[in-house]
């Protein structure tokens, strides 16, 4: 499980393309510091199994599936990605509960300046709009955040200069896509509301 709260921006390091998976080597020396074959960092909000760590560069697989569900495929050597480490069971909390399981891609429809912040507005997938609500959680590359608006087919979020300077959010343009993962909470209040009352308990 992950928090939301990127460690640190890494880079793409190299690519190796098979049929219909990849392996990605990304650098990140936080990330790095104590990981071992097998512990699990989000990758622009996609939680990857580490195979090989080579100092301050580790190597995931990735298969068919995520490449499809996310932007991992559009990736190129040299890009900058969001790493964040599984949380520890003693860890802090400053996120919200994420999975690293990315439910779809938007595109960033705009980016609105402030004194010191920014208004950026995606997509919203018709798909995941019910479970996106102003002053809710999504999260974006990997980057917990609270949704500012909610209009038809789009949801904003401002984003501090903190979150402008230390990820992703800050270097992508209008067209550019993103994974989301919306709150997880929600779908389990939908799949537990659309089940109906549990039959045969008695009082």
């Amino acid at each position: 499980m992950f928090t939301g709260i990127v460690e640190e921006l890494g880079a793409v390091e190299r690519l190796e393309h098979g049929s219909d998976s990849a392996v990605l080597w990304l650098r990140g020396a936080t990330v790095t510091a104590d990981a071992v074959h097998g512990a699990s960092i989000a990758v622009n909000g996609v939680c990857l199994t580490v195979v090989e760590v080579k100092g301050q560069v580790f190597g995931v697989d990735v298969m068919a599936e995520t490449l499809q569900r996310s932007s991992l495929g559009g990736l190129t050597v040299g890009d900058p990605v969001n790493l964040e480490r599984a949380m520890p069971a003693n860890g802090r909390f400053g996120g919200h509960v994420v999975q690293g399981h990315v439910d779809g891609t938007a595109a960033i429809v705009s980016r609105e300046p402030g004194d010191r912040w920014e208004v950026v507005t995606f997509e919203l997938p018709v798909e995941l709009a019910r479970y996106v609500v102003e002053k809710g959680s999504i999260t974006v590359d990997g980057v917990s955040l609270t949704v500012s608006a909610v209009a038809d087919g789009t949801f904003s979020v401002s984003l501090i200069p903190t979150t402008l300077d230390l990820t992703t959010l800050g270097r992508k343009g209008v067209g550019d896509l993103v994974n989301l993962e919306v709150d997880v909470l929600a779908k389990y209040v939908e799949r537990l509301l659309a089940s109906g009352a549990p039959t045969g308990v008695s009082a």
